[in-house]
């Protein structure tokens, strides 16, 4: 029985070893799940204030592209007036050149300077000066028509200059907003890539928490295990302990036993021996009291039956 004991017990404790060593492993991965989960939370708190930051850089650029737009967008107010004071001179040319006559304004010039030159130059009748004055002032009529359209191509060259200048203003105001507005891109896409990150930095942190998790629980299982394995080695030392003492108290019941029969048998045999003696000393004296011979150890027997009676007296 002790054998087979001490090999179940000996059997437990190399499972308990065993199990020991799968809780150091299974702490060993704990740690590190822990350390990596720590660090890749840390990761993504950091990660999510650059996020923040980006943010209020990007808004910040959204405003400028905003404020921008209502800086062009007002510029450009500015330019349809102009393009409808544009149309409305056009109109007015078109209006005009109706009542133009066929020859160019050139040629109408020539020709007025021509009569003018002839009315300086040379000595003409009445009839003929006052035909060719009439011919000056139709010819100035005409003209005018032609200086009036010249005045509103000049207008609406004017126009179209003050046009370029307010898009050119605008354009200013436009490029400026393109080029924010693509950093404001840029930085939005910096930011969907952060946030990006952060979402699989936390997907990780997520399955190394469960992964801690299910280590933990399985730990947990495992020092179950040990004891229980414990509690066996300990009913299996308590049984063994219990077999000993059993068998010590069995051991010593039996040596009292022994020690009271040997103890009895000693006494039984000195009461047999006693008995033989006081017998072996009366027949001596016996002997005696009939004149017959006694050896020396009947003689022996005999004194010592008379010092004992004595001793008793």
């Amino acid at each position: 029985m002790t054998e087979k004991n001490q090999s179940q017990i000996a059997n437990i404790n190399r499972q308990i070893d065993k199990l020991k060593e799968q809780t150091r492993e299974t702490n060993a991965q704990i740690k590190k799940f822990i350390e990596k989960r720590d660090q890749l939370h840390d990761k993504a708190r950091k990660t999510s204030e650059e996020v923040n930051l980006l943010k209020k850089e990007r808004d910040a650029l959204n405003e400028q592209v905003k404020l921008l737009k209502q800086q062009r967008n007002a510029v450009r107010v500015n330019v349809t007036p102009l393009l409808e004071e544009v149309k409305t001179l056009n109109e007015k040319i078109d209006a005009l050149k109706k009542h133009l006559p066929r020859i160019g304004q050139r040629e109408l010039q020539k020709e007025l300077d021509a009569i003018e030159w002839k009315i300086a130059t040379t000595t003409l009748d009445l009839h003929e000066e006052k035909q060719l004055i009439e011919n000056v002032k139709e010819l100035e009529i005409q003209l005018k028509s032609y200086k009036k359209i010249d005045l509103q191509h000049k207008k609406i060259k004017e126009l179209i200059a003050h046009r370029k200048t307010f898009d050119s203003q605008a354009d200013v105001y436009h490029k400026e907003l393109t080029e924010i507005a693509q950093k404001s891109q840029e930085l939005h896409k910096i930011i969907i890539e952060k946030v990006e990150s952060i979402k699989k930095d936390r997907a990780e942190a997520e399955l190394l928490h469960q992964s801690f998790l299910k280590a933990k629980e399985q730990n947990n299982h495992t020092y179950d295990q040990i004891r229980e394995l414990i509690s066996q080695n300990a009913d299996i030392r308590g049984s063994i302990k219990e077999h000993y003492q059993t068998r010590r108290v069995e051991a010593e019941a039996k040596r009292k036993a022994e020690e009271e029969r040997i103890k009895q048998e000693l006494t039984d045999r000195a009461v047999k021996e006693q008995a033989i003696k006081e017998k072996i000393g009366s027949e001596a004296r016996e002997k005696l009291n009939r004149g017959e011979k006694v050896s020396w150890d009947e003689f022996q027997l005999m004194l010592g039956d008379d010092k004992e009676d004595e001793s008793e007296t």
